[in-house]
């Protein structure tokens, strides 16, 4: 990552191959933004990206990798690091997207339905891994966001990080696609309950002003946050929000 207080991560969702973005997570209320996501990761690491941040959505709805060799293409013409999620659910999916060029990994549903195997993962993988927390009203998510869990977020957080998880991916997603600012407050929550693991935040980062207010909870922990339908929809830029942050 890189040495900025927080780190911009645009946003890269895959969907029939193509480059989209959802609103809410909801598969069928889809943008396309691009039939070559090859060209728009290219295009995010020109317009100053440090990091990318890439979604197999189909993955995730189908529970397995759909997207491999699109994101090995992505991988052959990056030279920035990216970190890649969705439908990650065995140990093979995850050396493949390892061995295709990710930076790291992130899991989401299998860290909730079984987050005892966790431990022997982090051991295995350290900082290479991560896990996505999908929330909405502070209540857990899977499988796409299809199913809401009785695990609080916060809970879940605590649980993965003494489980020895280095990095947390927290997304709201009731913000998520929605432009509607960042929930600032449930952000502080995760990353309390984080402890020393680093802490990203999704859903709703739309502004410098977003940005700033994620700065403004001086919490250390959070070290990155994640940009798409306000980079897609031209309501700011990579540099305006490395400016502030």
């Amino acid at each position: 990552m890189s040495s900025s207080r927080i780190t911009i991560l645009p946003a890269i969702d895959l969907k029939n191959g193509q480059c989209v973005r959802l609103r809410q997570g909801r598969a069928d209320d889809a943008t396309v933004y691009s039939s070559d996501p090859v060209e728009m990761a290219l295009h995010w690491e020109q317009e100053g990206g440090m990091y990318l941040h890439i979604v197999d959505l189909d993955g995730a709805f189908a529970g397995q990798p759909a997207h491999r060799e699109v994101i090995g293409r992505i991988a052959q013409a990056l030279t920035i690091p990216f970190e890649v999620g969705g439908g990650l659910r065995t140990d093979q999916d995850i050396e493949q997207m390892l061995s295709l060029g990710a930076d790291r990994v992130i899991l989401g549903t299998r860290a909730c339905d079984s987050p005892e195997t966790l431990g022997e993962l982090t051991r295995r993988y350290g900082e290479r891994l991560a896990v996505g927390i999908d929330a909405r009203d502070g209540m857990v998510q899977t499988r796409g966001w299809t199913e809401t869990t009785s695990m609080r977020a916060t809970d879940l957080t605590k649980q993965l990080c003494d489980l020895g998880v280095r990095t947390i991916i927290y997304t709201d997603t009731a913000r998520d696609g929605m432009l509607g600012g960042v929930n600032a407050d449930a952000m502080a929550m995760v990353c309390d309950a984080a402890g020393a693991a680093r802490v990203i935040a999704s859903g709703g980062v739309s502004s410098a002003g977003d940005v700033r207010r994620l700065l403004a909870l001086q919490r250390a922990n959070l070290t990155g946050a994640i940009v798409g339908k306000a980079l897609y929809e031209k309501q700011v830029t990579i540099q305006e929000l490395r400016s502030v942050a």
